[in-house]
């Protein structure tokens, strides 16, 4: 059984509890393709499609971005993304996402019952990982001790799952109320990754296991996961390596952006000044932008 810390006295105040995920920034090999299939095979919406970039999500609020990038090397035993989660509002959303995964007959590589969520996980077109999720109601998430003294998450229950949309046919697209849930990276180190993503940007560790590290804000059970299941020491990813070119977190107001733009720089990170935030990465490159929630 795994070692489960679930309190961990980070070194900075922790992020807003009203913290949420904006879009994730992805590279990919050719960009009509891979928006193709996020309409098929999820029934994403695009927002917009003006090659090299595209932009989908539920019709109104945008959950990724993709870019073409004519080099674009696959991704190896590098960090880098693991997957990305996608929220469905709804435990009857997920059900119709895996009716269309059926009707599309859309390859997956597994589903789980993590108890505070259910979870599909798959490839899309160039391999990139993603988790199909829904949350269950928060007071019936069990503790991070309860979720991992039981060996790992169960199967999926997907009778269950499908009959809550009993007799329908998958819809022409999402529903509204897509989000992205979290984040999760491959990286070369947990300490490191603590000390940059607790102790200065200010999660709060969820869950801390000898090979993973949950954390988040708001006490969530994570906005964020990080591995070092790629190895001890992982290099940081390529410059032109498919996948993750960088993750958003939204915050409320200006202050609270420049409040944690502040402890960064004063950790010695990079921080750059874009257009509603900052930018910034990780001991191993991988980006990240914190924005005002309500910037353009």
């Amino acid at each position: 059984m795994a070692t489960v810390v679930s309190e961990y006295n980070h070194k900075s105040p922790s992020l807003p509890a009203s913290l949420r995920l904006g879009p994730v920034h992805l590279r990919v090999s050719d960009v009509e393709r891979s928006a193709g299939w996020y309409q098929r095979s999820l029934g994403l919406r695009v927002h917009r499609l003006e090659p090299p970039h595209a932009e989908l999500g539920d019709g109104t609020t945008t959950v990724l971005v993709l870019t073409e990038d004519p080099a674009v090397v696959p991704a190896r035993r590098h960090a880098g993304l693991y997957h990305y989660a996608l929220l469905y509002p709804s435990r009857e959303e997920l059900a119709r996402a895996a009716l269309r995964l059926a009707a599309t007959r859309t390859q997956i590589q597994g589903a789980s019952d993590h108890g505070t969520h259910e979870a599909i996980y798959l490839p899309d077109v160039d391999g990139i990982g993603i988790e199909l999720a829904a949350d269950r109601p928060r007071e019936q998430w069990p503790t991070p001790e309860e979720e991992f003294s039981r060996g790992g998450p169960l199967p999926l229950n997907f009778d269950s799952l499908l009959a809550t949309v009993a007799g329908e046919e998958p819809p022409a697209s999402i529903a509204p109320g897509l989000r992205v849930g979290h984040v999760h990276l491959h990286v070369g180190s947990i300490e490191r990754g603590l000390e940059f993503y607790s102790d200065t940007l200010g999660f709060d560790v969820w869950a801390l296991l000898p090979t993973a590290a949950f954390v988040s804000a708001g006490g969530y059970h994570h906005h964020l996961g990080f591995n070092t299941w790629l190895g001890e020491g992982a290099p940081a990813s390529p410059p032109n390596a498919l996948g993750l070119r960088h993750w958003t977190i939204e915050l409320d107001t200006e202050g609270e952006v420049a409040e944690v733009a502040a402890r960064l720089a004063g950790a010695g990170a990079t921080v750059e000044q874009i257009d509603g935030g900052v930018q910034t990465a990780d001991p191993w490159g991988i980006g990240l932008q914190i924005l005002r929630a309500d910037a353009d």
